[in-house]
């Protein structure tokens, strides 16, 4: 059993390691908007991670497997969305900039909503994590142990991990907020979010189950 939890965790983390458009979206708000919207970016995000494996422990995520259509509806619905966050990141940066270049932070107070709603519509978008979800959970679920119970605590732990991750993530960047906020670096920053953004959802378009 402690194997089995060991070999779960290090594999979650792992994971959460892995770059991807969460992590491009958490380091822009994080730069963008200060720390408290990084940290809540992050709850978005394991948010949308925790209705994924809802659907999953549920049997919805299913459907994502056993019909093409249904995924390449959500591939392309999730394709449209991170083109919208880069087209918006890249406008953003061109727009705000000040005479001298600078990119003004936004008021996290004003902002917290709308970076939770970020972190929350980037995990959505992607419907890869829905199948992901699928595959990965039930083979940490140890045999006579009740499935649903069982896979929600294993969504509540690799959520755990995921959240450590990510608010170390946004901790370095606070770490680094003098560097960061140089106007050069940070409106740099924007362009190269934006593009890498639009460039992940090129690939999910592209992308099969």
């Amino acid at each position: 059993m402690t194997s089995e939890l060991v070999a779960f965790a290090v594999a979650s983390l792992l994971v959460s390691m892995a770059p991807g458009p969460t992590t491009v979206v958490i380091l822009r708000q994080s730069i963008r908007s200060g720390r408290a919207a990084g940290a809540v970016t992050v709850l978005g995000n394991e948010t949308g991670w925790l209705l994924w494996c809802l659907a999953a422990a549920l049997g919805l995520s299913a459907l994502l497997l056993a019909s093409q259509l249904a995924f390449d509806v959500m591939r392309i619905a999730g394709a449209v969305v991170l083109v919208w966050i880069g087209a918006r990141t890249l406008w953003q940066a061109r727009s705000t900039a000040g005479p001298s270049g600078e990119v003004p932070a936004v008021p996290g107070g004003a902002s917290l909503w709308g970076c939770y709603r970020m972190g929350l519509l980037t995990n959505l978008a992607n419907p890869k994590a829905g199948v992901f979800a699928l595959s990965f959970l039930p083979q940490f679920v140890p045999d006579g142990a009740p499935p649903l119970p069982t896979l929600l605590l294993l969504a509540l732990g690799s959520a755990v991990i995921d959240l450590v991750w990510y608010l170390g993530i946004v901790r370095l960047v606070w770490a680094a907020r003098r560097l960061l906020a140089r106007a050069a670096v940070r409106r740099w920053l924007e362009y190269v979010s934006g593009t890498v953004l639009i460039g992940l959802a090129v690939r999910l378009a592209l992308t099969s189950r």
